[in-house]
């Protein structure tokens, strides 16, 4: 089972990956960092499909993806 890790010292809270995942194994967080950023976090009930769109969409590169 593919396994996304999300970057948030690098993901500016766009949203891109939450809209683009067809499984929506990725959702925002209530949590806001100290910069003032809402990040995207892994669903970890969800399975992910491996599809990487999440990781072509993300303009930077806060999505990673492995096997």
């Amino acid at each position: 089972m593919p396994e996304v890790r999300v970057l948030r010292q690098y993901c500016k809270g766009c949203g891109l990956c939450v809209a683009v995942c067809p499984v929506h194994c990725l959702r925002m967080s209530d949590e806001v960092t100290p910069g003032g950023v809402q990040p995207a976090e892994v669903v970890e009930t969800v399975d992910c499909t491996g599809c990487l769109r999440c990781h072509t969409v993300c303009p930077d590169a806060a999505i990673e993806v492995y096997e």
